[in-house]
Formats: structure tokens, C-alpha cells, sequence
């Protein structure tokens, strides 16, 4: 297998990859207009903040596995060619990736406590 045949192969999964990854992002935020709009708009629902907060978590357990795919895919793509360049350009862009995906899910988790909080009562 030449290499360049082998660095086509790998940016063309890197492509479907990075499609995935968007698709996933898109098809969160759609689903949270959606039910926004359901929510606010279409019809009255009784626990508008209740429903609201599980939008937002929708949303974000969506966004979280949006920017996975696109880590797994940035790191699919520097394996072709891993000059120190590329590599470090990689590290930054998953660095600043992992910090956002962290804080999502804290703030998924934070949201996933005060939930079990208010409907099972205060646990010591």
C-alpha cells in the first residue's frame, strides 16, 4: 500500500468521522429546538423549568459526544503524517476539547445531583 494511497484512506475516515461528529452536534440541537419550541410555544406544560432543564441535557449530553467523535477523529487524521507541527496543533485542539468536555459533564452531573435532590428529597 503506497503512503499516499494509505493518507487518503486515513483523511477520507477522517472526513466520515468529522461528518458523524456533526451530524451527532446537529441532531442535538435540533431536537432541542424542538423541544423548546414544544415547550414554550406549542403546548403548556405544567414544569416549563423541569422540562427546560431536561432539554439542556439533551442538548448537552449531545454536544459531549459530538466533540468524542471529533477527538477520535482528530486523532485518526494525525497518524498519516506526524510531524511536530501537526502534533502539537493536535494536542492544543484536544486539550481545549477534553476542558470543554469536562466542564459539560460536570455541569451535567451538577444538574443529573440537584434533580435527584429535589425529587428524592435531601440524601445525607
Amino acid at each position: 500500500m503506497t503512503t499516499a494511497l494509505l493518507a487518503s484512506l486515513v483523511h477520507a475516515i477522517y472526513v466520515i468521522i468529522s461528518v458523524l461528529g456533526a451530524l451527532v452536534v446537529i441532531w442535538g440541537v435540533l431536537e432541542a429546538m424542538i423541544g423548546f419550541l414544544r415547550t414554550k410555544v406549542w403546548t403548556r406544560i405544567p414544569d416549563q423549568i423541569r422540562e427546560s432543564e431536561a432539554i439542556r441535557q439533551r442538548l448537552g449530553a449531545h454536544l459531549l459526544l459530538g466533540l468524542e467523535i471529533f477527538i477520535a477523529a482528530d486523532i485518526i487524521s494525525s497518524v498519516v503524517s506526524p510531524s511536530w507541527d501537526k502534533v502539537g496543533i493536535l494536542a492544543a485542539i484536544v486539550a481545549i476539547r477534553t476542558v470543554l468536555s469536562y466542564f459539560l459533564r460536570r455541569e451535567l452531573r451538577q444538574t443529573n445531583d440537584i434533580k435527584a435532590n429535589v425529587d428524592g428529597g435531601v440524601k445525607l
